[in-house]
């Protein structure tokens, strides 16, 4: 048997052990972790890899109140050519895949991203949290009011709702600060029967969690990875390849376990 139909086959497998268990039938939630190596597959720099942002900058200096307090112009700078590099890159399959999940899927699904870019939305997925803030927003250290935010950013910015400069920084969470929507996510995770991670290291807290959450409330676990994390243990079920391979086929296989026969399409 080739590789590929090995993959197809694990993921449909995987799939229907979830309706038995009644993880899709009887559902109203599944959530969905997703981790930066979901957008490096769009071509995006992950932080955390031995040749990623991490190991180019020290994030004390640009992913910290107390470094952007002592240096906006160089935050800002390092902010601008991530917001750029945005322009640049388009959502996968894996990403198109997980918006027609949100379609076809008659209960709840939420994406909760630790990504700060946008390429969930731009694929058509509508119920996402990003938990630690988004690229293209601007927040005001004055008002506290979020905008939409596109361009570039500078100590010249002024806010659109107070008007006052200096005060504009961008709306992800740095290092020390906590996390967008936690509470929310944390009902989410008590309440759902299929959570799945996807492109995650499980190495970054409170997200490490999660797992553990959804699985003490009696949700069946699956992680969809390059490669098994250090919370494999954790997990009910393992799928083990790029993102743009096993999403795909997983989702699929989720949709006609469902009694549903429509194809992911990208």
């Amino acid at each position: 048997m080739l590789m590929g139909q090995q993959t197809e086959q694990q993921a449909f497998d995987i799939a229907r052990d979830c309706t038995k268990a009644h993880a899709i039938a009887t559902a109203h939630q599944i959530v969905i972790l997703t981790g930066a190596g979901l957008s490096a597959e769009s071509g995006l720099s992950t932080f955390r890899h031995p040749e990623g942002i991490w190991s180019r900058y020290d994030y004390k200096d640009v992913a910290t109140p107390e470094g952007f307090a002592k240096d906006p112009d160089l935050v800002h700078e390092f902010y601008n050519h991530r917001r750029a590099a945005l322009k640049t890159v388009k959502p996968n399959a894996a990403h198109h895949a997980l918006a027609h999940l949100e379609a076809a899927y008659p209960g709840h699904v939420l994406i909760v991203t630790q990504n700060v870019d946008h390429l969930h939305e731009a694929a058509g997925s509508k119920n996402v949290i990003h938990m630690h803030g988004q690229l293209l927003k601007a927040l005001c250290t004055h008002c506290h009011k979020s905008h939409d935010w596109k361009e570039d950013m500078s100590t010249r910015s002024k806010c659109p709702s107070c008007g006052k400069k200096a005060a504009i920084r961008p709306d992800v969470v740095w290092f020390g600060e906590q996390p967008y929507a936690i509470d929310k996510i944390g009902q989410a995770l008590l309440n759902c029967t299929l959570f799945f991670s996807i492109g995650t290291s499980g190495n970054v807290y409170p997200a490490a969690n999660f797992v553990q959450v959804a699985r003490n409330a009696g949700a069946r676990t699956i992680e969809l990875n390059v490669e098994a994390t250090q919370q494999a243990s954790l997990f009910d079920e393992k799928m083990i390849g790029p993102a743009t391979t096993v999403v795909p086929l997983f989702i699929e296989g989720l949709i006609r376990s469902d009694g549903q026969r429509t194809k992911v399409h990208t």
